[in-house]
């Protein structure tokens, strides 16, 4: 594989890891070395890639390992990750501050979830990544990924309809 092909393959794929590493390393600055960690490390290993089937999904587990590698070094607990909804202050003042309640409630629910289930739901829903890549990713099936963020899904909003449909009687 030689620059330009690395470069249209693999180097293209960093804005799309981005949202990943940096909730994972929960800094943007971070988030940014660890891109260019990961890139040097794909570099290395671009004989390999050149031959891998699912040249996406070896750079999303390549990216995931290193997180969570770095994370272990500073003995960080990797299962609990932080989220960011990028929510701005609208002119109503409440709007928000319910906005940002509801993301306190979401980040706690999510971090109870089951390990492989809190992975799949922030991968699939906050990262965007396709089923394949996340499949590819946590070395699951694609059937189990779906099953997995499912019933992550499902927990959510039963949590959810507990802590608020009570008022509704």
């Amino acid at each position: 594989m030689n620059k330009t092909e690395f470069k249209h393959k693999v180097f293209s794929l960093s804005t799309h890891l981005f949202p990943m590493v940096s909730r994972m390393l929960g800094d943007g600055a971070k988030a940014e070395d660890a891109i260019q960690e990961i890139m040097i490390k794909l570099w290395e290993k671009r004989k390999q890639i050149e031959r891998h089937p699912n040249i996406k999904g070896f750079v999303v587990l390549t990216a995931r390992n290193h997180c969570i590698d770095l994370l272990r070094k500073k003995g960080l607990d990797y299962t609990h990750y932080t989220l960011e909804y990028g929510l701005s202050k609208s002119e109503n003042g409440l709007e928000w501050l319910e906005w940002k309640e509801l993301d306190a409630i979401i980040r706690q629910i999510i971090n109870t979830l089951p390990k492989q289930q809190r992975e799949v739901i922030l991968m699939r829903d906050l990262d965007g990544f396709e089923f394949t890549e996340i499949a590819a990713a946590t070395a699951l099936k694609i059937e189990h990924v779906r099953v997995l963020l499912s019933r992550a899904r499902k927990q959510v909003g039963l949590t959810l309809e507990k802590t608020y449909g009570y008022a509704r009687g």
